[in-house]
């Protein structure tokens, strides 16, 4: 009995580990692979070496060559704007605010900055529609419809083509798969997006601005850009790696030369990439661990606890045959009858057990009647 509770405990405990792998794989690894709630802030920096840029200060516009320049943008999660989604949003976006400054690096002047917030999906890691999403290039939030993706790629990240939103345009451009690359020691999967010559949608009294300052005597123009997008992404955790953009914008008025803007080849410096990397194999290493790893060792050993107790289950305690106590007073035989053997005795089963030797067979109180009455013939005699 008591083997059969311990088999039945050890029966049970390999039910629950393997429970409890099932859930690990079928639960917390999917919950894993979603931009999750709690995100910490994070911040990338891009530089360009030896730009042309448009500077405006104070209304003045002037053309800059030959200067550094430094990107940084910082994603922010907005937990409290994401917990107040509602309808298909909630539970299945999350909300991020966006700020981007690129300065010189000589004197630190700020050239332009933006300020974006955005929903993105949770697992594919792509704009969703959100009514309070917005892009601030001026000052004033400007109501535009982010899609594709933005900021990241889908956790295990394919080796195919996505849509890639760019900010210039407000619009996506296919980026296309380029093949793997190193990065640091990751694998990463090389997307490749190549705007060429497109009109930007600018407002009316930009495009005036310009062409007062750098086109005089014209009446109109159109700004053309061309980028060359280059993204290295985690395929595992669909993180940026390391980006380069190589930027370029024309001022194309309907007189006079064209004006060049910006031309500028960013790229991530090596402590962004490096710390964008560690994050990456953070990610990675949780995964690995929850998903594989652990499911792995609690579905082994559940295994074997199972298997243990249907063997300690059906293990039977062997069986001791019981000793037979001698007779207490055993009745003797008659001393003038031979012994009777044991196999003449009526009922029961035969037995070779001989009496104690301590047994008094002379004892009184032993003697058969048939002695005594003996006895007394003789002493008549």
């Amino acid at each position: 009995m008591k083997h059969r509770a311990v088999g039945a405990v050890l029966f049970g405990g390999g039910v629950l580990l393997l429970a409890l792998a099932a859930g690990l794989v079928f639960v917390v690894k999917p919950a894993m692979t979603k931009l999750p709630y709690d995100l910490e802030p994070a911040t990338s920096v891009a530089e360009a070496k030896g730009a042309t840029f448009l500077q405006i200060t104070n209304g003045a516009v002037d053309i800059v060559e030959q200067t550094d320049l430094r990107s940084t943008i910082q994603v922010t999660p907005e937990r409290a704007k994401t917990a107040a989604l509602s309808g298909d949003l909630a539970g299945d976006a999350v909300v991020w605010r966006v700020g981007q400054t690129v300065e010189r690096t000589d004197n630190k002047a700020l050239v332009s900055a933006y300020g974006a917030e955005l929903a993105l999906d949770r697992v594919s890691a792509a704009a969703v529609e959100w009514n309070e999403q917005f892009l601030d290039e001026s000052g004033t939030p400007e109501k535009i419809s982010f899609a594709g993706q933005v900021y990241k790629f889908p956790f295990n990240s394919a080796q195919g083509n996505y849509e890639v939103f760019d900010r210039d345009l407000r619009q996506t451009r296919m980026a296309e798969f380029q093949g793997t690359e190193d990065i640091n020691g990751i694998e990463a999967y090389r997307y490749e997006q190549v705007i060429t010559d497109e009109k930007l949608p600018l407002a009316t009294d930009r495009v005036a601005l310009l062409l007062g300052a750098l086109a005089p005597g014209s009446t109109s123009g159109d700004v053309i850009y061309s980028n060359t997008r280059t993204v290295w992404v985690d395929p595992v955790t669909g993180s940026y790696l390391k980006v380069r953009e190589q930027q370029k914008k024309v001022l194309v008025p309907n007189t006079g030369a064209p004006v060049t803007l910006l031309d500028a080849d960013f790229s991530y410096n090596e402590e962004t990439v490096a710390s964008s990397v560690e994050r990456a194999e953070k990610s990675r290493g949780q995964l690995t661990i929850l998903g594989v790893f652990a499911p792995l060792g609690l579905a082994v050993l559940g295994l074997v606890l199972i298997l243990v107790g249907l063997l300690v289950s059906r293990s039977r305690t062997p069986r001791t045959e019981p000793r037979h106590a001698a007779a207490a007073d055993p009745a003797p035989t008659r001393v003038d009858q031979p012994p009777v053997r044991d196999d003449a005795r009526e009922g029961g089963p035969l037995t070779d057990e001989i009496p104690p030797a301590t047994t008094n067979w002379k004892s009184e109180e032993s003697t058969v009647p048939s002695q005594r009455s003996a006895q007394g013939e003789s002493e008549k005699q």
